[in-house]
């Protein structure tokens, strides 16, 4: 029983290796590369469309209304991402139907990629959303002393997001192992579908996590600039 995809060794030279956290990492993308260039080739406006352009019609609207209800006023502006690490996360999971398969974010090195990707995209939505110079203001609010603080939380939230996605996928592997060793019948099926729960689930949770974090960071000193425009609103009335 493998504890970790990182220990499946395909092929090493020297310091380099190939391992199964590689090779079904990039094995996902190109399927969902491919897998998004065949299903948006031939979209349609008219009223029969594909049943992959409904499917895919779904999800995105599914996903756009999430964004939505959490709080971020354009979620077309954001849906790229987060869209992305829902279906990567939810597709590494799905895949643990193929026999010999082992989802890529069972490793602490995907989970703590993912988690980095939102620890970049983060600050790179709020500048773009309030300006360099307001964003960093809000990480020494409501005082100077708050910055080490802010900077910590911006930190630990980070490891926070790689920990819990990797402590979830492995523990569903592990018990699954477990279980092929002890009834190799009935129990494994059961908790194969339990596995690809626990796997939307968390894919659910991470991207939900990310687009609060958006959130938060692109409402840095909304509110003021709101008033201000109330203000300007009432002299061009006066």
């Amino acid at each position: 029983m493998n504890l970790s995809p990182d220990q499946v060794v395909f092929w090493q030279m020297g310091f380099f290796k190939l391992n199964a956290t590689i090779a079904y990492t990039w094995a996902l993308m190109i399927v969902l590369v491919l897998g998004s260039k065949l299903v948006t080739r031939k979209l349609s406006t008219q009223l029969q469309r594909s049943r992959w352009q409904n499917l895919l019609e779904i999800i995105v609207t599914g996903i756009k209304q999430q964004v939505s209800e959490v709080g971020l006023q354009q979620p077309e502006k954001y849906i790229g991402f987060l869209g992305t690490l829902f279906l990567f996360v939810a597709m590494a999971s799905l895949f643990t139907i193929i026999p010999g398969y082992e989802p890529p974010t069972g490793s602490l090195s995907t989970s703590a990629a993912l988690a980095i990707c939102v620890l970049v995209a983060v600050p790179l939505y709020g500048i773009e959303e309030s300006g360099l110079t307001e964003y960093l203001r809000a990480y020494m609010k409501p005082t100077f002393f708050m910055l080490p603080f802010n900077i910590i939380s911006e930190l630990s939230r980070t490891l926070a997001l790689a920990v819990r996605l990797f402590g979830n996928m492995m523990s569903g592997t592990m018990i699954l192992a477990i279980l092929l060793t002890i009834t190799p019948f009935l129990f494994p099926i059961v908790m194969s579908a339990l596995g690809l729960l626990t796997g939307m689930v968390q894919a659910y949770i991470f991207s939900i996590l990310a687009t609060v974090y958006i959130a938060a960071a692109t409402r840095v000193h909304k509110p003021k600039i709101e008033s201000h425009k109330k203000l300007l609103n009432n002299d061009d009335d006066n």
